[in-house]
């Protein structure tokens, strides 16, 4: 068996699903297809939530309806038949009542939740309406049947495998299986999701769950590149990876694949591919467990990103003092990407800025405290880079001429990381892809 996972732009179109419908019928092989809401939805529905938080409920039923004028627009140009169009309009009407009742009622993070779940409840209920227009043979698998998290918001692997491989039991000579991305119940069985992104994390987990052959992550674009195709002209994509490469970048900025979906299938030993729905002959890119070659493969650069520095005499061979420090990231659940220290401060930064006064109160009990925001982390990744002759000096040269707030290097083998202002972003990835690779 294997995983096929499309995700928003694959299906974002009436045209898209059906060159879908052809992906996963060219061969006989037994799969589970895994969708994402139609490209924009999740952010609509975002918006609709964030509208409806603030009491707008005027604002919300204005983008309910918009969201609702796109779906009407969409299925006649996906579904041809008069049966198969009454289906598509029958769900559409659905769950677009579902979200006008929101507007009646107190909203709370539980219905936010709800709101959340509706793209991908649409997107797979109208390409399975697709697939039974056209008599292709499969069996709608409902991700809230199995897909599930515990008290901390981390996947329950164990009930989720055993769930899973109980309903496909009953399915012994079904080949196709279309189920959600993104979405799943809570501890409390409530519906709830795997974050943004979340779709690529739960293809992964279905492919851990059922031991599958191989993960395929379907795209928009050919593989992981060596750097942002948005910024620098000269990219191509990166034949293979190792998965501590791969999450190294995924981590640190690739937008094709969300950072937490590489452990469940390095975790079982699965082979993922990268792969590209508009040119879907193209070699993509594969992350297995076998690393190959040294030195650096790729850069990826994460924004948002905010420095902190806490400076105080009394860290001087101070027993316990970065405990304490970390302490407070911990209180208040925000993680730290990158850390460096001197013998009178430590510097870290966060993506996270939802506690930012209260972790920057907390700090100034400890000494100084400077906060930068509008920084960018730069991460140069490859296999054995940071034990490579010359890579630091090779990626310091290449950035003479920008000024590097801090630098990680010897915390892993595969990655170097940088920070500099945002501003510099671009203008430093052109230069790193200039000096280091060659082509």
């Amino acid at each position: 068996m294997k995983i096929m996972k499309f995700g928003g732009t694959s299906v974002g179109k009436p045209e898209r699903m059906h060159q879908v419908k052809d992906l996963i019928t060219r061969d006989s092989e037994k799969k589970i297809v895994v969708l994402s809401a139609l490209s924009g939805t999740t952010n609509a529905l975002v918006s609709i939530g964030e509208a409806l938080a603030e009491g707008k409920k005027d604002l919300a039923k204005e983008r309910i309806d918009t969201l609702h004028k796109h779906y009407l627009a969409f299925f006649p140009e996906l579904l041809k038949t008069e049966a198969a169009r009454k289906k598509g309009e029958k769900i559409i009407q659905e769950h677009f009542e579902f979200l006008n009742i929101l507007l009646k009622i107190s909203f709370n993070e539980a219905i936010n939740r709800d709101i959340l779940a509706q793209g991908e409840l649409l997107s797979t209920k109208l390409f399975y309406t697709l697939l039974q227009e056209l008599d292709i043979k499969a069996v709608f698998l409902p991700a809230l049947d199995f897909m599930s998290i515990d008290e901390n918001n981390e996947p329950e692997l164990k009930k989720i495998s055993e769930k899973l491989k109980s309903i496909l039991a009953n399915y012994p000579q079904d080949r196709i299986f279309v189920t959600q991305g993104y979405i799943c119940k809570n501890h409390r069985n409530e519906v709830d999701n795997l974050k943004r992104g979340g779709s690529d994390y739960s293809a992964s987990l279905i492919g851990a769950a059922v031991n599958s052959e191989v993960v395929e992550i379907w795209t928009d674009i050919d593989g992981m590149h060596n750097n942002d195709p948005r910024v620098v002209d000269k990219t191509r994509p990166i034949a293979q990876l190792s998965f501590d490469e791969a999450a190294e970048l995924a981590y640190f900025g690739a937008k094709i694949l969300h950072p937490a979906s590489i452990w469940p299938a390095q975790h079982a030993n699965i082979p993922v591919k990268l792969l590209n729905t508009m040119e879907p002959n193209a070699p993509g890119t594969t992350i297995t467990s076998k690393e190959q070659g040294t030195g650096v493969k790729a850069l990826a650069a994460k924004d948002g990103i905010t420095a902190i520095k806490i400076k105080s005499t009394r860290m001087l061979l101070a027993y316990g003092f970065l405990r304490k420090v970390f302490e407070v990231f911990e209180k208040y659940k925000t993680s730290i990407d990158m850390i460096t220290t001197s013998e009178v401060a430590v510097s870290v930064t966060i993506d996270d800025l939802t506690h930012m006064k209260q972790i920057v109160k907390e700090l100034e009990a400890f000494g100084t405290v400077e906060v930068d925001k509008n920084q960018t982390i730069i991460s140069v990744v490859g296999n054995m880079i940071a034990e490579s002759k010359g890579t630091l000096a090779n990626i310091m040269d290449c950035l003479r001429d920008y000024p590097i707030r801090m630098v990680s290097y010897g915390g892993s083998r595969h990655n170097v990381s940088l920070l500099v202002e945002a501003k510099y972003k671009n203008d430093a990835l052109r230069s790193l892809n200039e000096g280091l690779f060659s082509w």
